[in-house]
């Protein structure tokens, strides 16, 4: 008869207590992946859970511009808030204070002061070329250029030739000018003493595009105008470049002291120096943002929209297509004519948290 070896109680105990712990911790959640990172479990998109806050200047191209980057951000899962439009300062600050995640249309040299008074390279990224090759500076109506020989800014020293450019009778050049806060504004101010302009100019300030668009109904009564210009801008598809209007050379480089040591090659394009540095556009992010989630920077880095493109979106605009929902429509479909091309930036994109 087989006789049973007897286990001993201590032993029956002791497996009985490791039962048992082994059942609590099976039990206990899983960690939870924060939602500040795009760090993802299998199958999820990288910014799944993660919300963003977007701001652009005023401007209807900046919103623009926006509103695409919002929309490759949306591909990855993201959840983006409204467009809030701020001044340029006021949107530095807030990416920089992390109470919003981005800004779209940074011109990196035109800005510099606002970056590095926000905390520059501690607390902010300037990601990726949105638009490159954007232009500044002085155009006057190409029928008053060839008439009088006009070519450079300081020629309106002149007080015979700034007279042309009279609007307001008081004898000096009505000069439409820049918004205050748009950085723009100091370079033109600095020129004015530079250039020696103050006694025969005036650098007419408010609403740049309703001042615009009054220097628009001058043109078209055949009058001299005189502008500060920008592209990409809607003003680039009512007047044609070498046609209607032409851009004034300045006689030397001279900039503020903030944008840093400026060269004449630098503000020089198509053989003009223009007066104003070439510029870049580029997105500007919290760098904490970006440092989680690298999804993000790396669907940054990769966007770029054309000049051209941009101008033909402000010519909708300038038809009245003004509204931020036209505007969104307008990055949507700007979207669907580039699909292969901005696939490929989200695809990479993702592959960016592997």
């Amino acid at each position: 008869m087989l006789q049973t070896k007897r286990v001993p109680q201590k032993s029956i105990l002791l497996s009985l207590l490791f039962s048992l712990l082994v059942g609590l911790i099976a039990c206990q959640p899983s960690s939870q992946t924060s939602t500040e990172s795009t760090t993802s479990s299998s199958g999820e998109m990288p910014g799944t859970g993660v919300k963003v806050r977007s701001s652009s200047d005023t401007t209807t191209e900046g919103l623009f511009m926006t509103e695409i980057v919002n929309i490759g951000l949306e591909k990855l899962g993201y959840e983006t808030e409204a467009i809030k439009q701020l001044s340029i300062p006021l949107a530095h600050t807030a990416v920089s204070n992390g109470d919003l995640e981005l800004y779209g249309p940074h011109w990196q040299k035109l800005q510099t002061q606002f970056f590095e008074k926000s905390g520059g390279d501690q607390k902010l990224e300037r990601v990726g070329l949105l638009v490159k090759n954007v232009l500044q500076g002085y155009k006057i109506d190409q029928k008053t250029a060839e008439q009088y020989n006009i070519s450079t800014i300081d020629q309106l020293k002149d007080p015979e030739i700034a007279k042309l450019f009279d609007s307001d009778g008081d004898g000096k050049a009505n000069l439409t000018g820049c918004n205050a806060g748009w950085g723009c504004e100091l370079v033109i101010e600095h020129q004015l003493d530079a250039y020696e302009l103050r006694d025969t100019v005036e650098h007419d300030q408010g609403e740049y595009d309703t001042l615009l668009a009054n220097t628009v109904v001058r043109y078209q009564q055949g009058k001299p105008i005189l502008y500060y210009a920008y592209v990409p801008h809607w003003s680039a598809s009512v007047f044609k470049p070498d046609q209607d209007t032409i851009w004034l050379e300045v006689p030397f480089t001279s900039l503020p002291k903030a944008q840093g040591n400026v060269t004449e090659k630098e503000t020089s394009f198509e053989g003009k120096n223009r007066g104003f540095a070439i510029d870049n556009i580029r997105i500007l992010t919290n760098k904490n943002f970006l440092e989680a989630n690298p999804a993000a920077q790396r669907l940054f880095e990769l966007m770029s929209i054309s000049i051209e493109d941009v101008n033909a979106q402000q010519k909708l605009v300038q038809n009245g297509e003004n509204r931020p929902e036209d505007i969104r429509r307008h990055a949507e479909e700007w979207v669907q004519k580039n699909q292969q091309k901005f696939d490929s930036w989200v695809e990479t994109a993702k592959q960016a948290v592997q």
